[in-house]
């Protein structure tokens, strides 16, 4: 893969050059494509069979992070479902430019797990405070002490003592199943890590299998569905273990009661495929859709390293094809042509065409192969999106913009969020019900909507 793709952050790469942007742009169209995907599965399983090796997947899991515990949870299954080398790995959590907020990510994971878990059958408790350290250090080396058979048969019991905060369990489960020497605890988990970073990845509760990562228990089914295609089902027509949920947004209709704010920028690969969706829902629901926009977070001088980058648009890229939705032809919008985009936001607002010209863009920049760098590409955006392109020349690169942007920004952080896009569920009085990062949960979105309107039948 080429480099151009590198590491990024602040303001020395906030504007690359037309060459830069080029470049990145043919690379990540390239990630996109189906058919080099298709074309390297298929040398890679040449390569396994003329090798004899098995399926093997790795896990790598990350004892204090919430979605680690729900991905314990479905090792079991996965190991009996599937004819695959499970290997586990313990790991400590993401760090340097890969995690600009690592315990805002760690309060997050328990939240989202929270509200997730239910909806999976899986279990998680109301955990607003960290796990104690001392606990978590005696998780560790149980888990330490194992190898990946013991591993999948204890790691789901480990963490349920562990989010339970029951020492008494915890020690009862290092007399049953062993636990290592702090000194070895601190190896496995060294082990486990660099072994991470050699395959390129970063985070916890991550899959991985021939070169392709899937995160947690909301990526599991295309793993699930790629395994299956291998003919290592071996309950080949039963449901998968962990199938895409839907987001069909119900029989239940209000008039404007909740608000469902959506949190989107201009150089997401999430946002490209999600905004579209977002307005929808709030369409066909009928609550009150409220669109807070904020600058990208490289433009924000949050770094993104070339590991982190390379994983978001090649994910964005499935997640797009398993929804149906048009991507993966992309022109980087990074600086200059956000920026003028974002110019132009508060004058479409005032022409009620404020969530078109976002849509109009991320389009163009994420699945028409668009260089809206140039008024020619602009002029395109601001047309498909039912504006005026005179007019809008008139206001290109006019101030203001700025401060609706951070005041969303700061919104955002304040309902303990940072990345988009996000989302929150806004009750009549304006009170939080619900607040959560990633177009992975646009399906949760819709339930807790339907959930609430039947309360209010």
């Amino acid at each position: 893969m080429a480099e151009q793709f590198q590491d990024q952050g602040g303001a020395a790469t906030m504007d690359p050059s037309p060459l830069y942007r080029w470049l990145t742009s043919k690379v990540m169209t390239r990630v996109s494509d189906p058919a080099r995907l298709a074309k390297q599965r298929a040398g890679i399983e040449k390569k396994r069979l003329k090798a004899g090796e098995p399926h093997r997947v790795e896990y790598f899991h990350q004892v204090e992070d919430g979605y680690s515990h729900l991905a314990a949870q479905v090792l079991r299954s996965l190991a009996e479902r599937y004819a695959i080398e499970l290997v586990c790995h313990l790991v400590e959590g993401p760090q340097g430019k890969n995690v600009p907020e690592p315990e805002l990510l760690l309060g997050l994971s328990r939240y989202d797990a929270f509200h997730v878990a239910p909806e999976y059958g899986l279990e998680f408790p109301g955990h607003e405070a960290a796990p104690v350290p001392a606990l978590v250090k005696l998780a560790s080396a149980i888990l330490a002490a194992q190898d990946s058979k013991g591993f999948i048969d204890c790691v789901a019991d480990v963490g349920r003592a562990l989010w339970g905060n029951d020492e008494l369990a915890l020690r009862a489960l290092a007399e049953s199943h062993g636990s290592a020497s702090v000194a070895e605890t601190t190896a496995q988990i060294n082990a486990g890590t660099a072994r991470r970073e050699e395959l390129k990845h970063y985070s916890g509760a991550m899959f991985y299998y021939a070169q392709e990562w899937y995160w947690g228990v909301d990526r599991l089914y295309h793993l699930e569905k790629r395994l299956a295609t291998l003919g290592v089902d071996r309950h080949s027509g039963q449901p998968m273990i962990m199938p895409r949920p839907s987001a069909a947004a119900g029989e239940h209709k209000d008039s404007a009661s909740l608000t469902f704010e959506v949190y989107p920028s201009l150089r997401s690969p999430y946002s490209a495929i999600a905004f579209d969706r977002a307005v929808q829902l709030a369409r066909d629901t009928g609550v009150k859709l409220v669109v807070r926009p904020v600058l990208p977070m490289v433009m924000r001088g949050v770094p993104a390293t070339r590991e982190k980058g390379m994983y978001i648009f090649t994910d964005a890229a499935r997640e797009a094809r398993e929804a149906g939705i048009a991507y993966g032809n992309f022109y980087d919008p990074i600086g200059d042509p956000a920026r003028r985009c974002y110019s132009l936001y508060p004058w479409a607002l005032e022409q009620g065409k404020g969530d078109e010209l976002l849509s109009s863009f991320l389009g163009a920049a994420f699945a028409k192969g668009i260089n809206t760098n140039n008024d020619k590409g602009l002029k395109r955006v601001v047309e498909d999106a039912g504006l005026d392109w005179g007019e809008a020349k008139k206001r290109l690169g006019q101030p203001g913009w700025e401060e609706l942007l951070e005041e969303n920004r700061l919104a955002m952080y304040a309902a303990g969020l940072w990345g988009v896009p996000s989302f929150r569920l806004l009750d009549e009085n304006g009170e939080q019900l619900l607040a959560l990062w990633g177009q992975d949960r646009l399906w949760l979105f819709a339930r807790e909507i339907q959930r609430q309107l039947a309360l209010r039948q």
